[in-house]
């Protein structure tokens, strides 16, 4: 005689039973494995941001002290023209002395001194010639440059403020002085109206493009200067010959 079967919802209800087992055991499995897996592939990430964030400061600090060092080597080199211009447009390094006289294209210097020469190689060259007599030629750079366009800074009296370097018988112009009809001393650069910026030479206004002037102010000179010449008179008078007006 054979076995009676199970009864349907019996067999149903085991096969459920075991496939359920066997799916909880697979999820603990995953469950435990999980965990490490997550961890470990975690930490090779919060190392690389720990490492990055310790080498912002390193950078940063190393930036910084490239930044220093290149600002220590541009102190040796020659400083922009907009860094130069102060209010007597000179450097305090500089050796500043005043040099008092009127400039003179050569030619007429030279004339004046009995001296040949051809004009043409000498053609728009400029010189001081001081109170004594003596001829200092200009350095045609971002202040001497005006004496070069501007006749009208010839041929009166003024003071000049500018260095001269050892063995170089040229000046290097830092500020210009000239004197009105009534003898006051006068600081003397251009100026553009519509920018009210200070220029040191003819040319359109660095801002504008539009046109300066040349600007007269009644300043004292300043006190820490050397004198090349040291005149009784602190106005100086024309040389012989001049087209200036003799102060008053």
């Amino acid at each position: 005689m054979f076995a009676s079967p199970l009864p349907c919802r019996l067999q149903v209800g085991l096969i459920l039973g075991i496939g359920l087992t066997c799916l909880a055991a697979s999820r603990l499995k995953l469950c435990a494995a999980e965990p490490a897996t997550a961890d470990q592939a975690a930490r090779p990430a919060d190392r690389q941001t720990e490492s990055a964030e310790k080498s912002l400061p390193a950078e940063a600090a190393a930036g910084a002290e490239a930044s220093k060092t290149s600002q220590k080597s541009a102190k040796g080199n020659p400083l922009p023209e907009e860094d130069r211009k102060t209010e007597d447009d000179s450097d305090n390094e500089t050796v500043k002395e005043i040099f008092s006289g009127q400039v003179l294209l050569l030619t007429e210097a030279l004339k004046r001194k009995g001296v040949t020469a051809y004009p043409e190689e000498l053609k728009g060259q400029v010189v001081l010639e001081t109170r004594t007599g003596e001829l200092w030629p200009i350095v045609p750079d971002w202040r001497g440059r005006a004496f070069y366009q501007d006749k009208r800074l010839r041929d009166r009296p003024v003071d000049l403020i500018a260095h001269h370097a050892a063995g170089v018988p040229y000046l290097q112009v830092l500020s210009i002085y000239t004197f009105d009809e009534q003898g006051a001393r006068q600081l003397t650069d251009y100026w553009c109206d519509i920018c009210s910026i200070p220029m040191y030479e003819i040319k359109d206004c660095e801002c504008c493009q539009g046109p300066i002037r040349l600007r007269f102010r009644e300043k004292d000179l300043p006190h820490d200067l050397l004198r090349h010449q040291a005149p009784e008179d602190p106005r100086p008078a024309p040389a012989p010959g001049s087209k200036a007006v003799s102060p008053k």
